[in-house]
């Protein structure tokens, strides 16, 4: 067993063995903490010594440190009430407690910031250290949120039934981060949504999966080599990842097949229809159009007025996207990026240079800024 399947591992059964320890009576922070320690044994011990039965093996050594913890903390509530003796070796029980934990970390009474924290730690089984470094925050600080968000869902009960939804937009946080530090946060989040995939049988689960596989296939080609934005359009379809495209259409299918239309299924078609055109200039506008009016209808999302707004212009011409862009609050991300495209596409380069320099101000990455001050400076030249 190498190092690197000895994490992969036990990040997959950290959601199980925590389950365990709930249902064995530790409240939620401390069985937590309990399952961290015994990670980190595993890391430590493994590599030598691999264990016939991994999942025992950690839901004994959480155990350990969970009664140890309580032990010594004499003023823990409900300690009198703990099983003392130590389970007899041997299988762990057969329950996935993966939903319900996907569940309690995704509470609506928790922050965005501190249910994606949580996710991570707790089902994802990463390290403070790692998720710190994702969210290019001090340890300290990440430690304070993922802390306080155990406290707050401390008295939660676990057996009560969670939102689906609330849980498929944490996994989306975390997709949308992408790459930062020694963690991946796209794959992350795909490999739990897979996860939970095989824990529910839900459309939106599956719909959430397929956009992520089909955004996550044009990866290569959205920058240089230099770390520049690619627009769509510019981008080299050859280096698409045809696989995950596959994948992510295969599994769209069956779920609108299912007659349950839901936003990620809805934004999944669209990702699929721009996977399907071999150029940019195939797109099939019209029906993207058309499945951002079925997204309107779930979501009337400012957001997506404005993507509709781009996919209009495209469809029926720059004026068209235009006097549809007019109708929208102009303190919207990205409205002065569009007028700016949309300008462009009508001719009017002046107003177009303009206002790619005005959204270049406004822009929030650095390659934003970069990207926007290019397509100004190029059209200042013509």
């Amino acid at each position: 067993m190498t190092t690197g399947l000895d994490e992969a591992l036990l990040r997959s059964l950290t959601p199980n063995v925590l389950g365990v320890l709930v249902r064995r009576g530790a409240d939620f922070a401390a069985a937590e903490d309990a399952v961290q320690e015994a990670l980190i044994e595993a890391i430590r011990v493994w590599p030598a010594d691999p264990p016939r039965d991994a999942k025992g093996w950690l839901v004994t050594a959480a155990w350990r440190k969970f009664l140890d913890a309580a032990r010594a903390d004499t003023a823990r509530r409900r300690r009198e009430d703990l099983q003392e003796e130590e389970p007899a070796p041997g299988p762990a029980p057969g329950v996935d407690d993966t939903l319900q934990l996907y569940f309690l970390c995704a509470h609506p009474s928790l922050t965005p910031s501190s249910a994606v924290a949580l996710t991570l730690r707790a089902v994802g089984g990463l390290t403070t250290k790692q998720i710190a470094q994702a969210y290019l925050v001090p340890e300290a600080t990440m430690a304070q949120r993922i802390s306080r968000a155990k406290r707050t869902v401390a008295g939660v009960r676990f057996d009560q039934p969670g939102d689906v939804a609330t849980v498929l937009r944490v996994l989306y946080l975390v997709f949308n981060e992408g790459y930062s530090g020694d963690v991946d946060l796209a794959a992350e989040a795909i490999r739990l949504t897979r996860q939970l995939a095989t824990t529910i049988d839900h459309p939106e689960v599956a719909g959430l999966l397929a956009l992520m596989l089909l955004h996550h296939a044009r990866r290569a080609a959205r920058t240089t080599p230099e770390g520049r934005l690619v627009p769509l359009a510019e981008q080299d379809r050859g280096r698409w990842d045809t696989k995950l495209i596959a994948e992510g259409v295969g599994i769209l299918q069956a779920a609108l097949a299912r007659d349950r239309l839901g936003e990620f299924q809805a934004q999944a078609a669209i990702a699929a229809l721009h996977a399907d055109a071999p150029a940019a200039e195939e797109t099939d506008w019209v029906q993207i159009v058309e499945w951002y009016d079925e997204l309107l209808a779930l979501t009337d999302s400012p957001v997506v007025r404005l993507n509709r707004v781009v996919a209009l212009g495209e469809a029926d011409g720059p004026r068209a996207g235009l006097k549809a862009l007019a109708e929208l609050d102009e303190s919207l991300p990205r409205h002065t990026a569009v007028a700016a495209y949309l300008h462009e596409r009508d001719g009017d380069l002046a107003t177009a240079a303009r206002l790619y320099a005005e959204a270049a101000g406004k822009a929030t990455t650095l390659a934003e800024v970069e990207h926007l001050t290019r397509q100004a400076a190029r059209l200042h030249a013509r």
